[in-house]
């Protein structure tokens, strides 16, 4: 198993870290046995980064990892969690997530935490109002929490005023060869190694889709290489040969896929595409583009929107429904732009104001897109989805 070395406490990570969300499940009941196995076998084999969640399966997800890492195993890995900020809405409930995480884990620390789906500035700004930014540096202090981070699904305006407002330990980002230019990108990930934040990759194969839902020309394409290659493996490579990732998560749920990428991870070097692979890649992206219904570059020069809507968050979803088919993209819709975040980016927010215009170097009509957009994901009863949405994760009424 290769390593990349976090450059911030000099650790060696290793690169393929083990998503605990997709493990082995029916109707969210683990196969036990069968998922503890797989993850001591992970660890055998080198694996020593293990990312959950405090809603991951209700809790359950943090539960079987700590039951999998007892005993021996919990000093070989690291452990990363994550605080639901978009339901916490004063100090006192971050403490409670924080100890029943770290009961469910059975361990007194934490290696890796981080603010789960931290998508705009407002709300970092409402954890420091509330202390909660503080808390977390204290157990940092005590050694309780050992590296502070944030993962990151929101656009790319919002992730620089992230990344640059806070000495953060590390960061996590949605990044493969679809989501090059979307959401933090290839611009957020340069722009943390520049600052000399690690940086942890997640959904290099977009949930799967990357290796089982794509068209037959692109893997048609991949296979004039001439070289056995799963579409899997392909969308890993592609995020390894970026000497700025430290860590890719791989969201495993049966033993062929670990296997499979344990096998990748042994040579995966940075940089170590070919020149013909690279070409591969760049026909894969053009034809993409060709599928892609607005021409939208995630370039941002149209942000920000001054009445908040998630521009280029928006043509990047809707050209996603179109490239690669797929099930449930209202929804993901619904939780890309907003449903977690103190002020949502519908296409709905749009007033036609126009200002975005002038600034688009594709000179796209973004107001009559967004109008696309809108009736596509937005229905009669999306307004209704947002609320109760927002109610049950108990986020807080934007404010203004």
């Amino acid at each position: 198993m290769l390593t990349r070395t976090n450059v911030k406490n000099g650790q060696e990570l290793s690169i393929l870290g083990f998503g605990c969300m997709r493990l082995p499940n029916k109707a969210g009941i683990f196969d036990e046995s069968r998922c503890i196995h797989m993850i001591r076998t992970a660890i055998e084999n080198g694996v020593n980064y293990f990312d959950t969640a405090y809603i991951y399966h209700a809790g359950k997800n943090e539960i079987l990892l700590g039951k999998a890492l007892e005993g021996p195993w919990r000093e070989r890995v690291n452990i990363a969690t994550k605080l639901p900020v978009y339901m916490v809405g004063r100090l006192q409930t971050a403490k409670k997530m924080f100890e029943s995480e770290l009961t469910r884990l059975m361990t007194d620390s934490i290696d890796y935490y981080l603010l789960h789906m931290l998508t705009d500035y407002p709300m970092f700004l409402r954890m420091k109002e509330i202390g909660v930014i503080e808390w977390l540096e204290k157990k940092k202090r005590e050694g309780v929490i050992r590296n502070l981070g944030f993962s990151f699904h929101g656009s790319k305006n919002a992730f620089r005023e992230i990344l640059t407002a806070y000495p953060w330990d590390f960061c996590q980002i949605q990044y493969n060869y679809l989501d090059e230019n979307n959401q933090a990108g290839k611009e957020g990930l340069m722009l943390a190694a520049s600052l000399g934040i690690p940086v942890i990759v997640m959904e290099p194969i977009r949930g799967g889709m990357l290796a089982n839902q794509v068209p037959e020309t692109i893997r048609r394409i991949f296979d004039r290489s001439g070289k056995q290659r799963s579409m899997a493996e392909w969308a890993l490579r592609w995020v390894w040969d970026h000497k700025e990732v430290t860590v890719v998560l791989s969201g495993m749920s049966d033993e062929a896929q670990l296997s499979e990428n344990i096998r990748i991870a042994q040579d995966a070097k940075p940089e170590s595409l070919t020149a013909e692979e690279r070409m591969l890649y760049e026909r894969v992206k053009k034809e993409l583009a060709s599928r892609t219904k607005v021409p939208c570059t995630g370039c941002g020069y149209c942000m920000p929107c001054p009445f908040g809507v998630d521009i280029p968050g928006c043509f990047s979803r809707y050209n996603e429904k179109f490239l690669i088919p797929q099930k449930h993209t209202r929804m993901k819709y619904l939780q890309a732009l907003g449903i977690f975040s103190e002020k949502p980016g519908y296409a709905s927010v749009c007033t036609q104001c126009g200002r975005c215009e002038s600034h688009c170097p594709q000179h796209i009509a973004i107001r009559q897109e967004l109008k696309k957009v809108r009736k596509t994901f937005e229905g009669p009863l999306f307004g209704a989805m947002v609320r109760i949405g927002r109610s049950f994760l108990r986020i807080r009424k934007p404010s203004g």
